[in-house]
């Protein structure tokens, strides 16, 4: 039986207030946040790792679009001449270009990835799927340091969503 207005207020004449009910998880929602599982010393392991492999990445990062993407065609083969290459050797250095174009692109996808894992570091959710919320198991994380899914969602990510 629903209550009127008068005996949903108070002695006083003002509304009661009722307790908000707890928000249900509705499915596809994402877990909300835990602290990582990792021990300090394990984290500070990772991050050295992560901040080594950063370096690494930039450095070989700089010296493809140094040495591919900021020289002229001419300057990359040497070619002093006004002569213009012959077919072959222009497939050649176009794929050259082309390779290292796509080496350099993957290369930053990398440094955001470990970006990301830096961050997720210092918000203490380092180690934990970003799908599930489950811990990312030790192992993974020193093969790939910047893992954001456990290995059950990363699974699934590849297979399209499918088991």
């Amino acid at each position: 039986m629903a209550k009127s207005k008068k005996q949903a207020k108070g002695a006083r004449g003002k509304a009661k207030a009722v307790p908000a009910r707890p928000k249900k998880k509705t499915k596809g929602e994402a877990p909300r946040p835990r602290r990582t599982p990792l021990s300090a010393s394990v984290i500070r392991e990772m991050r050295d790792l992560l901040l080594t492999q950063k370096e690494r990445v930039t450095g070989d990062f700089m010296n493809l679009r140094q040495s591919h993407l900021h020289n002229s065609q001419r300057d990359a083969t040497g070619d002093l001449s006004g002569y213009t290459l012959h077919m072959a050797d222009l497939a050649t250095d176009t794929f050259d270009r082309e390779f290292a174009l796509n080496v350099v692109s993957s290369e930053g996808d990398i440094i955001y990835l470990i970006d990301q894992a830096l961050r997720r570091i210092e918000d203490r959710t380092y180690g934990l799927c970003e799908t599930c919320g489950a811990t990312i198991k030790l192992v993974r994380l020193k093969a790939v340091p910047w893992a954001q899914l456990c290995i059950k969602c990363k699974k699934i990510e590849e297979t399209g969503g499918g088991a």
